[in-house]
């Protein structure tokens, strides 16, 4: 039996024992999300169009895939848990989501946003309802092996696969030569490759068993290999911070130098910032450095500061036939070939506005800031994980666009770990 803090514990059922719906739905979720229905897609120019979805077209495959999902996933949930089922997606969320539906309304395209909302809700849904159903041992089980299968494909694929690397003829030539495995980007890769070293190294924290500090090593190296700079930079950071949470949450004075560590940490990475002003606006004002981005920064600024409240609608950032709510607001050609805002809080601000913003943080960030800081000194090696996600999670939406972005791995990830915390109890 699983001791209090094992995070591992729980054997997945054998085959020749009658497999849950829940683990089926459950599995085939995770496979959807970390795999996909494309994997090693070769990314020429028709397959750029294709994946990005230029029109808002969607994939229909892909739909009835997630809501085959769903269904198997809600009617588990409804044999184990009843009426309690209803109970498994936080209200904060369903206000979010029903925020999301409703922008709807003053889209420019808003058959684009509803049915992308309507997505959303079916992933947030599968996610949380999966969790409450079969609990968090079973769920990281699951999550355990696909992230290893993924992990050993990618590295097989290196020398078996040609477009397991970004090869010559990329629009992007500094993508030449990275590695990205089975998805579409190396920032993609890059995100899973992190988010693996993370279960792999709580699993061996608590299993102390070879083949997951060989995983763990595995993971960590491909994330080098892909050169996704936010990625790499944010897997010691945020593996550290899951780390003094696991072993600081034991005592209460530790925990409270835990606290007052990370806050002097924050002040001083405001203060060097300001500081240094100055040079980092020089810095980013030069469109060649992070890929870009401050040209796209600009542009969101342009188009918050006109449309604070409401945004453009659900989903309507990019790849909505040229109806873009950055159409008017692009200083340059290439930025119309965009198809994220390279900064999750920003492309919220820009799609949901204000409001949708608020309601974002209050779910995705203070609910969960306050669970970590109120949780009690039971199942450490779990809540390190997800406190390890959560940072990677807040960090790496700075610089890249993860929040409510469908299916996307680092989204699914995040929130997977938000469902397990939910689980998990509090101290009064």
């Amino acid at each position: 039996m699983a001791n209090e803090d094992s995070i591992f514990g729980a054997a997945l059922p054998r085959w020749r024992e009658n497999v849950s719906l829940a683990d089926f739905g459950f599995a085939a979720l995770l496979l959807l999300v970390f795999v996909g229905l494309s994997p090693f897609e070769v990314r020429d120019s028709a397959a750029l169009l294709h994946g990005a979805d230029e029109s808002g077209s969607g994939n229909v495959l892909r739909q009835v895939a997630y809501l085959c999902v769903f269904a198997l996933i809600g009617l588990a949930a409804a044999r184990d848990l009843g009426w309690k089922a209803l109970r498994a997606v936080p209200i904060s969320f369903l206000l979010l989501l029903g925020w999301c539906i409703a922008s709807a309304l003053w889209s420019a395209e808003p058959y684009v946003a509803l049915r992308r909302a309507i997505l959303e809700c079916v992933i947030v849904c599968s996610v949380f309802m999966g969790v409450a159903t079969m609990g968090c041992e079973r769920c990281l089980k699951h999550l355990h092996w696909v992230l290893a299968g993924v992990l050993i494909v990618n590295w097989l694929s290196i020398p078996l696969v040609p477009q397991a690397i970004h090869l010559s003829g990329e629009a992007d030539p500094s993508l030449i030569g990275d590695w990205r495995g089975l998805y579409f980007h190396k920032n993609i890769a890059g995100a899973v490759s992190a988010i693996s070293a993370f279960v792999f190294f709580f699993a061996f924290l608590e299993s102390r068993r070879w083949h997951d500090a060989l995983l763990f090593a595995g993971a960590a190296a491909f994330a080098a290999m892909t050169h996704s700079k936010t990625s790499l930079a944010l897997l010691p950071a945020a593996l550290l911070a899951g780390v003094v949470y696991r072993f600081a949450w034991k005592r209460a004075l530790d925990r409270q130098i835990a606290v007052v560590t990370f806050a002097l940490i924050g002040f001083v990475a405001t203060f060097a910032i300001f500081s240094e002003w100055s040079a980092i606006t020089h810095y980013l004002a030069d469109p060649a450095e992070l890929s870009g981005r401050a040209a796209i920064w600009q542009a969101e600024l342009r188009y918050i500061g006109d449309h604070p409240l409401l945004g453009s609608g659900f989903g309507s950032f990019a790849d909505t036939g040229g109806t873009s709510p950055l159409r008017n607001y692009i200083g340059s050609a290439w930025i119309a070939n965009i198809s994220h805002g390279h900064s999750g809080y920003l492309q919220l601000l820009v799609t949901i506005g204000g409001v949708g913003f608020a309601l974002a943080m209050w779910s995705l960030a203070v609910l969960p800031a306050w669970r970590f800081l109120k949780a009690d000194a039971d199942q450490l090696n779990l809540k390190g994980l997800l406190f390890a996600i959560f940072v990677f999670a807040v960090f790496h939406n700075i610089l890249e666009s993860d929040y409510l972005e469908s299916d996307a791995p680092a989204w699914a990830s995040l929130l997977l770990a938000l469902a397990m915390l939910k689980t998990l109890k509090v101290s009064p």
